[in-house]
């Protein structure tokens, strides 16, 4: 299927819907965020849940658990690289 008949296709969708090409576009920005917060919370749920264990054994000392976070959100992202 062509590109150009795909992109009439959605316009004429979109128009029918009352929205424009800008409003598409606002929207697959907004879908392209959502999509990376979500892998980057994925990639973090390790950091995560030890920033929370170090918590509760520090008896909630903040620093630690920062400390805690980043070294292993650290060592998640360079583990995906």
């Amino acid at each position: 299927m062509d590109n150009t008949i795909l992109l009439t296709i959605v316009l004429s969708i979109l128009g029918s819907l009352g929205l424009d090409l800008t409003a598409l576009v606002i929207l697959v920005i907004i879908g392209l965020v959502i999509i990376v917060l979500i892998k980057l919370f994925l990639v973090l749920i390790p950091a995560i849940l030890v920033a929370v264990v170090v918590y509760f054994l520090t008896g909630g000392d903040l620093f630690w658990t920062g400390i805690a976070f980043l070294v292993v959100a650290a060592l998640s992202i360079l583990a995906k690289l």
